[in-house]
């Protein structure tokens, strides 16, 4: 099942350094939620871990060493309140290991951040955040697709 359109306009945004794509987490932070599924799609080395890095250390709670998940699959940050799952699917050699990871816990206690999700096939729920990130010279361009009840939740990220 292809991606479902976007519930509003893409919002495309420049990130011309690691600098700005930190502070673009900053401001996405608090709008994070349990149950909420943020997608980061964009090819190797676009941006994708360095920005759920920076989002996992943006939210209340000890700083946190934030490595890829490539090989572990998934990584669990309890912070305060909110356990944010970060999940890497790129190894993923059918889509229904995703339920394997825990990925229906963690859509119910947890927010999540998932890397490749493409990977997962049609088995994502369509309510969610999808950032797509490009490289775009020396820096990055991510655009922001939001999917049902986040169109209402971004905007304050557009003000």
């Amino acid at each position: 099942m292809p991606d479902p359109a976007p519930a509003s306009d893409p919002m495309v945004l420049a990130l011309p350094d690691e600098a700005a794509t930190a502070a673009l987490a900053a401001r996405l932070a608090p709008l994070l939620r349990p149950g909420d599924l943020v997608c980061l799609e964009g090819e190797l080395g676009a941006g994708k871990t360095a920005f759920a890095r920076a989002l996992i250390n943006a939210l209340p709670g000890p700083r946190e060493e934030v490595p890829s998940p490539t090989f572990t699959l998934v990584q669990t940050y309890p912070r305060d309140g909110l356990e944010v799952w970060h999940f890497d699917l790129y190894r993923l050699e059918r889509p229904g290991e995703i339920w394997e990871l825990g990925l229906e816990e963690a859509l119910v206690a947890g927010a999540s951040l998932i890397e490749w999700p493409s990977r997962a096939g049609g088995l994502l729920p369509e309510e969610r955040l999808v950032l797509r990130f490009a490289h775009a010279g020396a820096g990055r361009r991510v655009t922001l697709e939001p999917h049902g009840a986040w169109a209402g939740r971004l905007t304050e990220l557009a003000g």
